[in-house]
């Protein structure tokens, strides 16, 4: 069991791994942790946002939008590599999944196919929103994708996980999507590499 990291050491961990971190506004307080509790950590949860354009998705994943109110993630990953700092603590973006994928996560194991939505995400995942519309055409850049990997091995690295440790959302609920446009097999390799 992992108990979360301060948002110091955070920050730290991501700029150690060569991530350029930017913060936005109080992020280091602005979480949902009255919604419930957050830890222990046992992962990495990659989405995609389904919006263009940096200033939009930065402020929908701060804020949230009527229903579902923010943050909505730890961090935005934007198509120029940069990390937005935008909450700490509890997220709204992992919400019910698999506990069958939370175990094999934990495990670290091969992940069984998500089909049930019965445990909380959002109080044991890291989570990065990645801007892209997520239709399965709109590029990813290098320096995002190297941007994917490299928050992703600074949290490993910290806790001491492999990358089996990095999921994307559609691995943990089912009917989820995201990421679309690279695999997260591919991901994980690079993720595996790079703590090598």
């Amino acid at each position: 069991m992992a108990p979360p990291m301060s948002a110091g050491r955070f920050l730290s961990a991501l700029r150690a791994e060569g991530v350029t971190v930017l913060g936005v506004g109080d992020w280091q307080q602005h979480n949902r942790n009255h919604a419930g509790p957050w830890g222990p950590m046992h992962g990495v949860m990659i989405h995609h946002t389904v919006t263009s354009g940096s200033d939009r998705t930065i402020r929908i994943c701060r804020d949230g939008y009527s229903g579902l109110p923010g943050p909505l993630c730890h961090g935005v990953i934007t198509k120029d590599g940069r990390v937005h700092l935008v909450g700490y603590g509890r997220a709204n973006h992992a919400g019910l999944g698999d506990d069958d994928v939370l175990r094999a996560v934990i495990a670290e194991k091969a992940l069984p196919l998500d089909n049930e939505a019965n445990t909380d995400g959002n109080r044991h995942f890291y989570g990065f929103e990645c801007e892209n519309l997520g239709d399965g055409e709109d590029p990813w850049p290098e320096v995002q994708l190297t941007a994917i990997e490299r928050v992703s091995a600074a949290i490993c690295r910290h806790h001491g996980w492999t990358a089996r440790s990095v999921i994307g959302h559609l691995e943990w609920q089912p009917g989820k999507v995201d990421p679309r446009g690279f695999t997260m097999a591919s991901m994980r390799e690079r993720i595996h590499a790079r703590l090598k």
